[in-house]
């Protein structure tokens, strides 16, 4: 992200922590999962795990898209099946006097990156991140439950376009401080995610949320950390992000590579984009996959290989681990 010439992409994959790695399975049968996100040590043991265990070039902050929500007095605890709500928005006479936001609660986060700076290699840099506003938005209106295309919270933004501006504007804000505070403590790059970008057509997207986008952005950038936007399930409204939104583009497994290459702006590097699925499939399916990316690679230098979105919790660690052996030792041509 630097732009300095190497050998072959960079790589690390999206929840390559607390997935599929046997170390994080063992911490896990010890720890519930809010203890491994709210301990320091634990938190930044299990950050730093992938490094050890699958040789990838940076470390993603071990925690959850959801911690704006829980800064914000959303309840919600943390189940085998997910996070879980006690009463979401959309269930409320007065969403927004529901919301008490408290920045401050996220100091345990802080104290995560800490831990991490003092023990991770020199050389590994560390990735923030938090949830989009449109994602973050979605399990607060809706709560988490079977209807993963969370068509009451949709429903919500469509019936009440006034007050879905006020809460994201209210989310916006204690992201930013979110962001300061994971930049203060030493964040190397900052990724935001907005895993439901896709549920709303471009134009509403792009009218609602973009604006949001941007500021977050903004703040990260005027800190001098590469911000990488992952809008997954955007499809062709990758066409519309612009140089001043961000440094790197994430592109979900829908789009092919050379397809996303075309169609964003060429000072936007990209990052992205194997199906996480592939790594269902034979260990000799997986490399004529990867294979595919050889000539990409050589071509484009401003490009971080990763997968479309994360893990899944079931996938082979052997696959997992083929996958970053190949990165790392073939010939990408340079």
């Amino acid at each position: 992200m630097a732009g300095k010439n190497t050998g072959r992409p960079p790589f690390w994959f999206m929840r390559q922590a607390g997935r599929v790695l046997p170390s994080y399975r063992l911490l896990k049968e010890k720890h519930s999962l809010w203890e491994m996100m709210s301990t320091p040590e634990t938190g930044a043991s299990v950050t730093l795990l992938p490094v050890d265990d699958l040789g990838v070039d940076a470390a993603i902050l071990f925690s959850d898209i959801l911690m704006v929500p829980y800064a914000m007095g959303m309840g919600f605890e943390f189940t085998e099946n997910g996070p879980v709500f006690s009463s979401p928005l959309a269930g409320s006479t007065d969403p927004l006097a529901r919301l008490n936001p408290d920045p401050s609660k996220l100091g345990f986060v802080y104290n995560i990156i800490d831990k991490v700076m003092a023990a991770k290699p020199e050389s590994i840099p560390l990735i923030g991140f938090c949830g989009a506003p449109l994602t973050v938005m979605c399990y607060m209106i809706q709560g988490l439950g079977k209807k993963a295309d969370f068509p009451e919270a949709v429903k919500f933004m469509y019936e009440n376009r006034s007050l879905t501006l006020k809460i994201i504007e209210s989310v916006t804000e204690v992201s930013i401080e979110y962001v300061k505070g994971q930049i203060k403590h030493g964040i190397d790059v900052f990724q935001l995610f907005d895993t439901h970008s896709g549920l709303l057509p471009v134009d509403l997207y792009n009218e609602l949320f973009i604006p949001s986008i941007k500021k977050i952005g903004r703040v990260v950038r005027e800190s001098n950390i590469p911000f990488i936007y992952f809008p997954k399930g955007l499809g062709v409204g990758i066409e519309t992000v612009t140089p001043d939104m961000c440094d790197y583009l994430s592109i979900d497994w829908h789009i092919p590579i050379k397809k996303a290459r075309k169609m964003v702006h060429p000072e936007i590097g990209l990052q992205g984009n194997l199906d996480p699925r592939l790594l269902y499939s034979s260990k000799e399916e997986i490399e004529v996959q990867l294979e595919k990316y050889i000539y990409f690679g050589k071509s484009n230098r401003n490009w971080i290989f990763n997968l479309g979105h994360g893990f899944i919790k079931d996938t082979p660690f052997e696959n997992a681990k083929f996958m970053a052996d190949w990165v790392r030792e073939a010939d990408w041509n340079r």
